[in-house]
């Protein structure tokens, strides 16, 4: 394992990334990024931060999961209104990035409402039938590229190794082409909702409620692992990133889309001043809890920023690990491969 202090910067300058409107403001890890473990708060010996308090590292779960029951029913229309709609183009360059092929069996963790799953069986189904090829529009697609259609001959093989081999846990030991894993049996529900409603079924898309720190599946089954707006969430985040590593395949892939830190000076009080005085009070009208959205602002404070975080990627085992930075910083996107 590389020590993160020797890995070799690779920072770029800043420069607008032309694409739907993102700006890029850096990629790679820089040289001073110390390897970071999660830390007992000082002073507050078996604790662990929610939001800025700071509680039981056992009470955390519960909590965090209060909190998810609660705001489901609005959390998408919540992200809509709080991200101005921007959430939907990081969620589009996130599968940009990953770059689904038909074949791929894909793990989306915290991923409860579809949002970044519908996604990515969306850019599948592309790949392989055009732009008809629409989650919205219905129908069954397998991994292995089991569909209304057989696969098309000589197509590539998935992101990160073949598609064959590998079971997950419970009765089924066929892998749709997506699978959705869920701490929050409410936000699984209103997935389970909307893949109905686009006529999307158990072939194609697959509902588990489980834990990131304890994944129920088998070892190296995945070819590809996203997580979005969820890891800042999980109490052992190296824990979650060492299940991450063990269930993907050798070659495989992990995407993390996440909030981090503004690297436009001047901007973070402006962004300070919207999310501790307007987020909440959107969620209290629109959601009626603003306590849970207290907390969601400042558990975004509370995330490592990039380069500490591309650091706990590396010591969870993966490599090639680096980074994007999306509206100024407000959100970025990690990328690390198991070898």
């Amino acid at each position: 394992m590389l020590a993160a202090a020797a890995r070799r910067a690779v920072r770029s300058q800043a420069a607008p990334s032309g694409e739907a409107g993102l700006t890029l403001l850096a990629r790679g890890l820089s040289s001073s990024a110390p390897s970071l473990k999660e830390e007992e708060p000082p002073g507050h010996p078996g604790t662990i931060d929610f939001g800025f308090q700071h509680v039981p590292r056992e009470e955390k779960e519960t909590l965090v999961g209060e909190v998810f029951t609660s705001v489901s029913s609005s959390y998408d229309v919540m992200n809509d209104l709080m991200s101005g709609g921007m959430h939907r183009v990081w969620k589009d360059r996130l599968v940009e990035k990953l770059r689904p092929r038909p074949g791929q069996r894909h793990l989306d963790v915290a991923g409860g409402t579809g949002d970044v799953a519908f996604r990515v069986l969306d850019a599948m189904r592309t790949a392989q039938y055009g732009s008809a090829g629409s989650a919205h529009g219905g129908g069954s697609f397998a991994a292995g590229g089991a569909a209304a259609a057989p696969a098309a001959a000589g197509e590539p093989p998935a992101a990160g190794g073949s598609a064959a081999g590998g079971a997950a846990a419970g009765p089924s030991q066929q892998l749709p082409a997506v699978t959705v894993c869920d701490i929050n049996a409410s936000m699984l529900a209103e997935g389970r909702r909307k893949a109905e409603a686009r006529g999307i079924g158990p072939e194609s898309v697959q509902w588990v409620e489980g834990n990131a720190e304890q994944l129920p599946f088998d070892s190296g089954v995945f070819d590809s692992y996203t997580v979005a707006f969820g890891i800042r969430n999980v109490t052992d985040r190296p824990a979650a990133l060492r299940e991450a590593h063990r269930v993907l395949r050798p070659g495989g892939r992990l995407l993390c889309l996440e909030f981090s830190k503004v690297v436009v000076p001047g901007m973070q009080q402006l962004y300070d001043l919207y999310s501790f005085n307007v987020i909440p009070q959107i969620g209290r009208v629109v959601a009626g809890d603003a306590a849970s959205y207290q907390y969601l602002v400042e558990s975004i404070r509370m995330f490592p920023d990039q380069e500490s975080w591309a650091g706990m990627i590396e010591d969870a085992g993966f490599r090639g690990v680096d980074y994007e930075n999306l509206t100024f910083g407000v959100v970025a996107i990690h990328s690390g491969f198991k070898l």
